[in-house]
Protein backbone atom coordinates (compact mmCIF):
# COMPACT_ATOMS: atom_id res chain seq x y z
CA UNK A 1 0.00 0.00 0.00
CA UNK A 2 1.28 3.46 -0.90
CA UNK A 3 1.37 6.57 1.30
CA UNK A 4 -0.31 8.47 -1.51
CA UNK A 5 -3.63 6.62 -1.41
CA UNK A 6 -5.82 9.36 -0.01
CA UNK A 7 -9.22 8.53 1.36
CA UNK A 8 -11.97 10.27 3.22
CA UNK A 9 -12.19 9.37 6.96
CA UNK A 10 -15.14 7.27 8.08
CA UNK A 11 -18.24 9.45 8.58
CA UNK A 12 -16.71 12.52 6.94
CA UNK A 13 -19.45 12.80 4.33
CA UNK A 14 -23.07 11.80 4.19
CA UNK A 15 -25.55 11.63 1.34
CA UNK A 16 -27.73 14.72 0.89
CA UNK A 17 -30.93 14.60 2.95
CA UNK A 18 -33.90 14.80 0.57
CA UNK A 19 -36.88 16.30 2.39
CA UNK A 20 -40.53 16.79 1.57
CA UNK A 21 -40.95 13.79 -0.76
CA UNK A 22 -43.75 11.89 0.96
CA UNK A 23 -44.15 9.98 4.21
CA UNK A 24 -42.41 6.88 2.90
CA UNK A 25 -39.11 8.72 2.54
CA UNK A 26 -38.87 9.28 6.29
CA UNK A 27 -38.57 13.05 5.82
CA UNK A 28 -42.00 13.77 4.35
CA UNK A 29 -44.94 15.62 5.80
CA UNK A 30 -43.44 18.54 7.68
CA UNK A 31 -39.96 17.93 6.21
CA UNK A 32 -38.18 18.36 9.55
CA UNK A 33 -39.72 21.76 10.28
CA UNK A 34 -42.21 20.71 12.95
CA UNK A 35 -45.85 21.82 12.95
CA UNK A 36 -47.02 25.35 12.11
CA UNK A 37 -45.26 28.49 13.32
CA UNK A 38 -43.09 31.07 11.61
CA UNK A 39 -40.11 28.81 11.00
CA UNK A 40 -42.22 26.18 9.24
CA UNK A 41 -43.28 28.64 6.52
CA UNK A 42 -41.33 29.23 3.35
CA UNK A 43 -39.32 32.44 3.31
CA UNK A 44 -39.31 32.64 7.11
CA UNK A 45 -36.50 34.75 8.53
CA UNK A 46 -35.89 36.11 11.99
CA UNK A 47 -33.10 38.55 12.58
CA UNK A 48 -30.16 37.80 14.89
CA UNK A 49 -31.01 38.81 18.45
CA UNK A 50 -34.76 38.23 18.06
CA UNK A 51 -36.20 36.96 21.36
CA UNK A 52 -39.76 36.10 20.39
CA UNK A 53 -41.11 39.61 20.80
CA UNK A 54 -39.42 40.21 24.16
CA UNK A 55 -37.23 43.34 24.23
CA UNK A 56 -33.87 42.06 22.94
CA UNK A 57 -30.81 42.14 25.18
CA UNK A 58 -28.97 44.63 22.98
CA UNK A 59 -31.86 47.10 23.47
CA UNK A 60 -32.31 46.39 27.19
CA UNK A 61 -28.73 47.30 28.08
CA UNK A 62 -27.77 50.95 28.36
CA UNK A 63 -24.96 52.30 26.17
CA UNK A 64 -22.63 54.38 28.28
CA UNK A 65 -19.35 56.14 27.74
CA UNK A 66 -17.27 57.07 24.74
CA UNK A 67 -15.66 54.71 22.26
CA UNK A 68 -12.77 56.01 20.19
CA UNK A 69 -12.97 53.25 17.55
CA UNK A 70 -14.43 55.47 14.80
CA UNK A 71 -11.85 58.23 15.30
CA UNK A 72 -8.71 56.18 15.96
CA UNK A 73 -5.84 56.38 13.46
CA UNK A 74 -4.16 53.02 12.87
CA UNK A 75 -0.49 53.35 12.04
CA UNK A 76 1.76 50.84 10.34
CA UNK A 77 4.51 50.24 12.89
CA UNK A 78 8.13 49.95 11.77
CA UNK A 79 11.01 49.54 14.25
CA UNK A 80 14.54 50.89 13.87
CA UNK A 81 16.13 47.41 13.83
CA UNK A 82 14.13 46.58 10.68
CA UNK A 83 15.25 49.81 9.03
CA UNK A 84 18.90 49.27 10.04
CA UNK A 85 19.03 45.90 8.29
CA UNK A 86 17.06 46.97 5.18
CA UNK A 87 18.40 50.42 4.23
CA UNK A 88 21.84 51.72 3.20
CA UNK A 89 23.32 55.00 4.43
CA UNK A 90 21.92 58.11 2.72
CA UNK A 91 18.66 56.50 1.55
CA UNK A 92 15.24 58.07 2.03
CA UNK A 93 12.83 56.16 4.24
CA UNK A 94 9.23 56.79 3.16
CA UNK A 95 6.07 54.74 2.63
CA UNK A 96 7.03 53.76 -0.93
CA UNK A 97 10.52 52.56 0.02
CA UNK A 98 9.17 50.73 3.09
CA UNK A 99 6.63 48.93 0.87
CA UNK A 100 9.37 48.02 -1.62
CA UNK A 101 11.42 46.45 1.20
CA UNK A 102 8.36 44.65 2.64
CA UNK A 103 8.21 46.63 5.91
CA UNK A 104 4.87 48.34 5.16
CA UNK A 105 1.76 46.84 3.57
CA UNK A 106 -0.47 49.74 2.42
CA UNK A 107 0.45 53.08 0.86
CA UNK A 108 -2.71 54.79 2.19
CA UNK A 109 -2.10 53.84 5.83
CA UNK A 110 0.17 56.21 7.85
CA UNK A 111 3.54 54.97 9.11
CA UNK A 112 5.06 55.42 12.57
CA UNK A 113 8.70 54.71 13.37
CA UNK A 114 9.39 53.24 16.81
CA UNK A 115 12.74 53.26 18.61
CA UNK A 116 13.19 49.53 19.19
CA UNK A 117 16.75 48.69 18.13
CA UNK A 118 19.81 50.72 17.15
CA UNK A 119 20.59 52.73 14.04
CA UNK A 120 24.08 53.64 12.87
CA UNK A 121 23.34 55.06 9.39
CA UNK A 122 22.38 58.60 8.45
CA UNK A 123 18.95 58.25 6.80
CA UNK A 124 16.28 60.75 5.81
CA UNK A 125 12.86 59.85 7.20
CA UNK A 126 9.72 61.15 5.45
CA UNK A 127 7.00 59.44 7.48
CA UNK A 128 3.85 60.47 9.34
CA UNK A 129 5.08 59.99 12.92
CA UNK A 130 8.25 59.19 14.82
CA UNK A 131 8.42 58.25 18.51
CA UNK A 132 10.60 60.34 20.86
CA UNK A 133 13.13 57.53 21.42
CA UNK A 134 13.41 56.87 17.67
CA UNK A 135 13.85 60.60 16.99
CA UNK A 136 16.74 60.78 19.47
CA UNK A 137 18.48 57.73 17.95
CA UNK A 138 18.02 58.93 14.36
CA UNK A 139 19.38 62.40 15.10
CA UNK A 140 22.29 60.91 17.09
CA UNK A 141 23.21 58.84 14.00
CA UNK A 142 23.15 61.98 11.82
CA UNK A 143 19.78 61.35 10.17
CA UNK A 144 16.99 63.81 9.38
CA UNK A 145 13.24 63.60 10.02
CA UNK A 146 10.77 65.37 7.76
CA UNK A 147 7.14 64.87 8.78
CA UNK A 148 4.33 66.28 6.61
Amino acid sequence: MSDFNLYRPEGASRPKKIVGRGRGSGMGGTAGKGHKGQQSRSGAQIYPGFEGGQMPLYRRLAIRGFNNKRFRVDFQIVNLFDIESSFEAGEIVDVVSLMAKGLAKKAQKPVKILGDGKISKALTFMVDKVSASARAKIEAAGGKIETP
